[in-house]
C-alpha cells in the first residue's frame, strides 16, 4: 500500500525570470500567455530593519518576498508559522567573495560576511523580519532540494497538526563557480501548508513516492526553467493548481524516486 501525506495549500508565493508573483503568473502557467524569460526582479524587503536590509543577500530578499506573498494570501501571522527553508546552493555571491578574499593577501573576513555565509543565514533574517520563534528547518539536497523541502514541510503538517511554510529558493554563482553550477537566475517558491481546509485554502494535495517519470512542460521556455533551477522543479505543481482541475503531477526528486502529487481544488 502506498502511503500518502495530505495537506492543504493556503498561500503561494512565486518569483523568477518572467514570473513576478503567483497571481500574475496564472496566465502563463495555464497557457493563456506566452512565457518570456526576463531577468528576475527581487522586491526590497521592507520588513527588515535598515541595517539588516543593507546586508541582506539576494537569497534573503528573494525568500522574504516569496514568503510574504504566500502568507498574505493565507491571511496568517508569519510569527506563528514553523518554517522549512530549502536551497540547493546557498548564497553564491557571498561564497564567491569569501573565496576571493582568502585567495588574496588580505584574508581577514568581516563578521558580517562570515555570518551571511552559513546555510541558515536566511532563516535568521526571516526571524528578524517576522518575529517568528517556532521551529525552523534549513535543508540542502542539491537538485532534489525542492522535493526534500516539500517532504519535510508536509510531514511536519501531518505529524504536528499545524500549518507550516515552505520556502525554496536558488540564486546564481558568479564565475568561475558558475561554470560548475550554472544556475542562470534567481528563483523562489513559497507554500503555506495546513492540516485542515480553511476559507483561504487554494488546493488539497496528497503526496506519495513514485518511480514514474517526472512531468515535463510542453512550453520549451518553462521546461528549460524547470531543468535549469532546482527550486523551479516545483513549477509543475503550481501549474496544476492554476489549471483548477483534479490531476496528478509527478515532480523530480532523487534519481530513481520522484514525488506523485494528487491535486484537488477546494
Amino acid at each position: 500500500m502506498t502511503t500518502q501525506l495530505t495537506a492543504y495549500i493556503d498561500g503561494i508565493g512565486l518569483i523568477g525570470p518572467g514570473l513576478n508573483d503567483w497571481v500574475s503568473s496564472y496566465a502563463i502557467l495555464t497557457g493563456q500567455q506566452a512565457y518570456q524569460s526576463i531577468k528576475t526582479i527581487i522586491p526590497t524587503p521592507a520588513l527588515l530593519p535598515a541595517a539588516e536590509r543593507r546586508r541582506a543577500s539576494d537569497m534573503v530578499k528573494l525568500t522574504l518576498a516569496t514568503s510574504m506573498q504566500a502568507i498574505s494570501a493565507a491571511k496568517l501571522e508569519a510569527a506563528s508559522l514553523p518554517s522549512v527553508f530549502s536551497f540547493s546552493n546557498g548564497d553564491g555571491i557571498n561564497c564567491h567573495t569569501i573565496c576571493e578574499m582568502l585567495a588574496s593577501d588580505d584574508r581577514q573576513i568581516s563578521p558580517t560576511r562570515f555570518h551571511n555565509s552559513v546555510h541558515n543565514a536566511t532563516a535568521g533574517y526571516w526571524s528578524i523580519a517576522t518575529g517568528a520563534m517556532p521551529t525552523s528547518s534549513v535543508l540542502c539536497a542539491f537538485d532534489a532540494s525542492f522535493g526534500a523541502g516539500l517532504l519535510d514541510a508536509i510531514t511536519q503538517v501531518v505529524v504536528d497538526d499545524t500549518p507550516c511554510i515552505l520556502m525554496a529558493s536558488d540564486t546564481p554563482y558568479p564565475e568561475p563557480m558558475f561554470s560548475k553550477r550554472p544556475i542562470p537566475d534567481n528563483f523562489g517558491i513559497a507554500l503555506v501548508l495546513a492540516p485542515q481546509a480553511s476559507a483561504n485554502t487554494i488546493a488539497q494535495i496528497k503526496l506519495s513516492i513514485t518511480h514514474a517519470d517526472a512531468y515535463q512542460f510542453n512550453d520549451a521556455g518553462l521546461e528549460a526553467l524547470r531543468l535549469a533551477i532546482p527550486a523551479a522543479r516545483g513549477l509543475p505543481l503550481l501549474q496544476a493548481i492554476a489549471q483548477q482541475k483534479m490531476q496528478t503531477v509527478v515532480l523530480d526528486y532523487l534519481d530513481n524516486t520522484r514525488l506523485a502529487i494528487e491535486v484537488a481544488l477546494c
